[in-house]
């Protein structure tokens, strides 16, 4: 399916536009408001009586699956305070993963990527809000990558419900990282079960395509891994912000689950370029072992075609044609020749 392209020239920033693929028939909302002592689930969000996040005691959490609907996500988004650059910027499924801090909250964008049935990447954008005491995160679809986390809040597991929504969106982007180590790891096994050629095994050409797209796969991981990375650093250029200091370590973990899948990306990448250059060497060898015997047989026949040529011309005095044994003697001649070509070539281990 073709992707639709955002018209700048034409784009009224009162009037976002929706660049996906409408996976719902309608838009799924769930807001969560929790504290320590309580936890309040509502899944029949009505974005009517909405009025914005309570100044309280309390955390909340606002998960909306599906973007097709422009003007409710506009309302909510109008209602926090989010900037009309944002909402584009949510709406926009080609969207660069960003990072951009305003005056009352922090907006992120990232894509999520997993493994499909047909071995293509599935890619996903989600989109974060952060303020003082609430979050909103936006999928283009509904997907289990949270359940675990509505789990920890619902029956108060874990430090949830005891931290601030800066926690919470750690925990999401936890969930989405590991989605990337998921399809790292099948990527890693794909290639595994696939063994790819050894110098015992004729190559084949769809070896090197079966390269060049998984080399394709691990590029997009990787591009799309960095701007996670880059979020954490720049949290450490705003001094914190909406992050309260006592959780930024939980973001520097970030960082290193983001390193250390960037390093796995790398080592395989290493590994499929040194399996294509294996494909070529490979490739190499067989032609010269292919061009080496021909040129061993076709030495061979150039003396033996020069004696041939020799007996075969129309001369009437040429006294070797009236001998007796004379054709026998030729190919006495002829296999000499042959044998001791062999075994000079056999000496100097030319094959």
């Amino acid at each position: 399916m073709a992707k639709k392209i955002l018209n700048r020239k034409r784009l009224n920033p009162s009037m976002p536009i929706f660049t996906g693929v409408r996976y719902a028939e309608k838009l799924g909302v769930q807001l969560f408001k929790y504290n320590e002592n309580a936890c309040f689930e509502n899944i029949n969000f009505s974005q009517k009586n909405f009025d914005g996040f309570l100044l309280d005691d309390s955390q909340y959490w606002l998960n909306i699956h599906g973007l097709h609907d422009t003007e409710k996500i506009k309302n909510i988004c109008a209602k926090i305070g989010v900037d009309d650059l944002a909402i584009q910027d949510i709406l926009d499924i080609n969207q660069r993963p960003k990072f951009q801090n305003y005056e009352n909250n922090w907006f992120f964008t990232l894509k999520s990527i997993i493994p499909s049935e047909d071995s293509q990447l599935e890619q996903e954008q989600f989109s974060f809000i952060l303020g003082h005491n609430f979050l909103i995160s936006f999928q283009e679809k509904k997907a289990d990558y949270f359940e675990h986390i509505r789990e920890r809040l619902r029956n108060n597991v874990g430090i949830t419900r005891k931290s601030g929504s800066d926690y919470l969106l750690f925990l999401l982007l936890e969930a989405i990282l590991d989605n990337y180590f998921k399809t790292v790891y099948d990527i890693e096994v794909k290639i595994e079960k696939l063994g790819f050629f050894d110098m015992d095994t004729d190559p084949s050409p769809i070896s090197l395509k079966t390269i060049e797209f998984y080399k394709r796969q691990i590029y997009q991981i990787k591009k799309t891994i960095v701007p996670i990375k880059d979020f954490v650093t720049k949290i450490e250029r705003e001094q914190f912000g909406f992050i309260q200091e006592k959780d930024i370590k939980y973001f520097y973990e970030l960082r290193d689950l983001c390193l250390s899948l960037i390093d796995d990306c790398e080592q395989i990448d290493l590994r499929l370029e040194s399996s294509s250059n294996l494909f070529f060497s490979v490739q190499g060898h067989r032609m010269n072992q292919v061009m080496k015997t021909l040129t061993i047989v076709a030495t061979i026949f150039i003396p033996l075609t020069f004696i041939a040529g020799i007996y075969g011309m129309n001369f009437s005095n040429m006294p070797e044609l009236n001998w007796e044994w004379g054709y026998l003697g030729v190919w006495l001649v002829i296999l000499l020749v042959f044998m001791m070509m062999l075994v000079y070539f056999r000496k100097k281990k030319w094959f």
